[in-house]
């Protein structure tokens, strides 16, 4: 029986939204913190580092000056909008008029105006999996339909060709791309990128692609842009970025989205009645973050690429436990498959990797976030944007207690 308006607290539409379970895990993580438990978290996705020097000098001088004092244009700075253009061509070839650029409140207001933009009610959006646990959520949103293509260890985390074309149907509107990948750490080779392109560019099929993570890659990993790789593409594809990962500007809440101009007006005016423009002052210290040098950004890659290799090796080091080594972001995604099928850790009942991170916070003080919350069950994504003592302490601790 449908419940009558009068009766109804929240819309069905809101009510049915999943809470962010990484934030979610970080919140237990620093609630057991602050009551005076030694948790380390491995659960957010932000770099420990702050942010540099000169970027919060910039925000200083930028809270004396009256023009920040005011609103501005809802769709970005016009000097933040050009630096995000040249800083696009400059990273990856990628050229584009600021026009084409509308600047956000965060990555994940980026990928909400994005979908908004794109999707009418049964747009059916293709997702690979295991994804970042905000994406689903945007797409239903705005009427669509997220449709799930797993992947798993055996293909790198990366999903083929072939999957996207068994899931094409004709309300197939978007396909949502990610490299590097937040939360397996896969890195798609540039023939992938191609192909998965050329795909989408013959059948008329947009993609949102996610670069947040672009700077982030290690060894012989590169990162490829998917409009520079099939430029025939460009006018029916979205790329999301920001500042947050890259230049450690997480709580700044400074993202973007780049499209055809038609669809850059279309967010823009969205956002024109949503947000209006983005806090100035972290719009000065974006624009001094994407026009200045990339040396701290390079030290901070450097530390990831360290400490993912040290949490690789350590973590296989564990029975039951295995995981590929990260070729981007700074997340290492084991499986806990086997662990699993022994049926109890520390004398409790586990058969779901849920279960399976709540003995680990609760025993050992340790959080890592479930593969359920990204579409993985049997998996855990664990961050090492984090101290080298913390991470070393946290996987042995995870290692005492699932070889006990």
């Amino acid at each position: 029986m449908t419940q009558p308006p009068a009766d109804r607290r929240v819309s069905r539409r809101v009510a049915a939204i999943t809470p962010s379970a990484t934030l979610a895990v970080d919140a237990a993580a620093k609630a057991l913190k602050a009551a005076g438990e030694d948790v380390i978290g491995f659960g957010a996705g932000e770099p420990d580092f702050p942010t540099p020097d000169h970027i919060v000098e910039a925000a200083v001088e930028a809270c004396r000056d009256p023009r920040n004092h005011r609103y501005s244009p809802a769709p970005g700075l016009p000097e933040l909008r050009e630096a995000i253009a040249a800083k696009t061509e400059r990273d990856s070839g990628y050229q584009v008029d600021p026009s084409q650029v509308v600047v956000t409140n965060g990555g994940k207001h980026a990928v909400y105006n994005a979908f908004a933009a794109l999707l009418d009610p049964g747009d059916e959006v293709l997702l690979p999996t295991p994804y970042w646990t905000t994406y689903p959520e945007p797409v239903r949103l705005a009427g669509g339909v997220p449709v799930e293509i797993p992947t798993d260890v055996d293909s790198g985390f990366r999903v083929s060709v072939d999957q996207l074309e068994a899931a094409r149907t004709p309300s197939t509107r978007a396909l949502v791309f990610v490299s590097p990948s937040n939360p397996t750490g896969a890195v798609y080779p540039r023939d992938e990128v191609e192909a998965i392109g050329r795909w989408a560019a013959e059948h008329g099929i947009w993609v949102v692609t996610d670069e947040i993570y672009e700077h982030l890659t290690y060894d012989d990993h590169e990162f490829s842009s998917l409009p520079v790789v099939v430029p025939e593409l460009a006018d029916r594809c979205l790329v999301l970025n920001g500042v947050a990962k890259t230049y450690a500007m997480t709580g700044w809440r400074v993202g973007w989205i780049i499209g055809p101009a038609d669809v850059a007006k279309a967010a823009a005016g969205l956002q024109s009645h949503q947000t209006s423009n983005v806090a100035n002052v972290s719009q000065r210290a974006a624009l001094a973050a994407v026009s200045g040098p990339l040396d701290d950004v390079a030290r901070m890659r450097e530390a990831f690429d360290r400490r993912g290799k040290k949490m690789h090796e350590m973590l296989n080091a564990i029975e039951g436990v295995t995981a590929l080594a990260p070729q981007g972001a700074f997340y290492a995604f084991p499986s806990f498959r086997d662990v699993l099928e022994r049926g109890t850790v520390a004398g409790r009942p586990v058969s779901t990797t849920v279960e399976l991170a709540a003995v680990i916070l609760e025993e050992a003080k340790v959080a890592i976030v479930p593969g359920e919350a990204f579409s993985a069950p049997g998996y855990a994504r664990l961050s090492f944007a984090l101290g080298d003592d913390d991470l070393g302490e946290g996987i042995r601790r995870i290692g005492d207690l699932l070889d006990g």
